[in-house]
């Protein structure tokens, strides 16, 4: 047959109709296999599918959220009463909310010139010729001026530099660590909005005093107030380390709204977990760095704080569903359509495996046409109660 003969035949088959015939095949395995497949594809839409994943819904993920925070508490540092304003960074609130924990002050620093740390590298001298005047190192507190004398009252030299004196690394103090700070107290109020639905839920709920409450995850979910050492806890982090070192811990947020059910049930889910890699010596933990500046003897002085602290990290997370006739039609029309995944799979085993002879072929696949000169009856059939079904086993009764 040449090239011209495959495309006619392919065009005229192209316009055959094919449907479906219906063929029983007593056959106990087989039967066994076609009805525990439909049973795993039933039960996997309706229990998975539609129970656990709702499909019957709309959903809606990422909603609009609004966070404010606002931490309390009084402690006392030495002779010294550390309030929230002393503590709290930024003092503002918002999703991020930081404790001060402990500090490492440098008192009394003011622009001069003093000797370079000696870790700093090239700053170790002998002469004058080994300091590069003007030079600023990037890890480095100022800028060399050419001179090269005794790092404070040590024997040994380091370049001199032009920066705020005496320099962080000789002069800092440790202070000891706000260990009271373990009973400060968090307030976290969120609000989310979910404007597909036009549903707005907040994590407070009613007139309740905000102020004499701490969260519970059974008696109080609508009391947004957190100790630090709770959040520690949750967090699986040791307080007395936060002190030390410092650490940011992540507050997750999570609303799972099924708003077919009544609004009591959309309500906020709290978990906590450290952010920062406190398994790396050297990135471990959270500090920053701050000035205080006063004047003297018409001077600028300041006070150069290294704060070791408690970052809280507020992350919302949020998906509301309701239920809604498209996704419903659509996911009923995939369960009844992977049914049919069940009549593919015995077919293929029943011609595969099962059908050695090709009788199973030769019954299952029938050509007919309208042209009358050709033999349309099923040669072998037989009548079993009251319907005709087409013998597969030649001439043995089904």
């Amino acid at each position: 047959m040449g090239l011209k003969g495959v495309v006619v035949e392919c065009f005229v088959g192209f316009w055959d109709y094919e449907t479906a015939k219906i063929m029983v095949v007593k056959n106990r395995p087989l039967g066994i296999i076609y009805r525990s497949v439909q049973f795993l594809i039933v039960t996997y839409f309706t229990w998975y599918v539609f129970i656990i994943q709702k499909a019957y819904q709309e959903i809606e993920t990422g909603p609009e959220s609004s966070i404010y925070t606002k931490m309390n508490g009084v402690a006392l540092s030495g002779d010294t009463v550390q309030d929230m304003v002393e503590y709290v960074r930024p003092s503002e609130g918002g999703d991020v909310i930081s404790a001060i924990l402990r500090k490492e002050v440098t008192h009394n620093q003011r622009q001069g010139v003093c000797a370079e740390h000696f870790s700093v590298p090239g700053a170790n001298c002998t002469e004058d010729s080994d300091c590069t005047p003007q030079e600023i190192g990037t890890e480095g507190n100022g800028k060399r001026t050419g001179l090269c004398v005794p790092y404070y009252n040590q024997t040994f030299k380091t370049c001199q530099i032009k920066s705020w004196c005496p320099i962080e690394e000789f002069a800092a103090v440790r202070e000891p660590a706000l260990k009271e700070a373990i009973n400060f107290t968090v307030f976290i109020k969120n609000t989310v909005h979910f404007p597909k639905f036009r549903v707005l839920r907040g994590n407070t709920k009613g007139k309740k005093n905000l102020h004499s409450c701490t969260y519970n995850a059974v008696t109080n979910i609508y009391c947004p107030v957190f100790t630090l050492g709770y959040i520690a806890k949750q967090a699986e982090e040791n307080f007395t380390e936060l002190c030390e070192t410092g650490g940011v811990i992540g507050v997750f947020i999570n609303w799972k709204c099924n708003l077919d059910l009544d609004p009591s049930e959309c309500y906020p889910q709290y978990a906590f977990r450290r952010l920062d890699l406190r398994k790396d010596l050297i990135s471990s933990g959270y500090n920053y760095r701050f000035g205080k500046y006063y004047s003297r003897n018409g001077s600028e002085y300041r006070s150069l704080v290294k704060a070791f602290g408690m970052r809280i990290d507020v992350i919302v997370h949020g998906e509301a569903g309701k239920f809604s006739v498209i996704p419903t039609i659509i996911n009923m029309v995939a369960a009844m359509t992977s049914v049919g995944i069940c009549s593919f799979l015995c077919d293929w085993i029943l011609l595969t495996f099962i059908d050695k002879n090709e009788i199973y072929s030769d019954m299952k696949f029938d050509g007919i046409t309208s042209d009358p000169s050709q033999d349309l009856a099923t040669e072998n059939t037989t009548v079993s109660q009251d319907s005709t079904h087409t013998d597969l086993s030649d001439n043995v009764q089904l």
